[in-house]
């Protein structure tokens, strides 16, 4: 199966050293990524960052 990356925007409210606690908007929905499946970097926006991650994991945690 071939996975398709995407990239999403999303304001971190956690991170540890193996995950980052994050939402797109609403804190109340904030979910745990685990930084061995994500790349996540700055976006140039204030308090926001990027995040590239599978498309399937974006679904399966409802950021999509």
């Amino acid at each position: 199966m071939k996975s398709n990356i995407i990239d999403i925007d999303v304001e971190v409210t956690a991170r540890t050293s193996r995950a980052v606690l994050a939402h797109t908007g609403n804190k109340e929905d904030a979910v745990w990524l685990p930084l061995s499946q994500i790349e996540i970097e700055p976006s140039g926006v204030s308090g926001i960052e990027t995040v590239t991650l599978p498309e399937w994991l974006a679904i399966d945690k409802g950021l999509i």
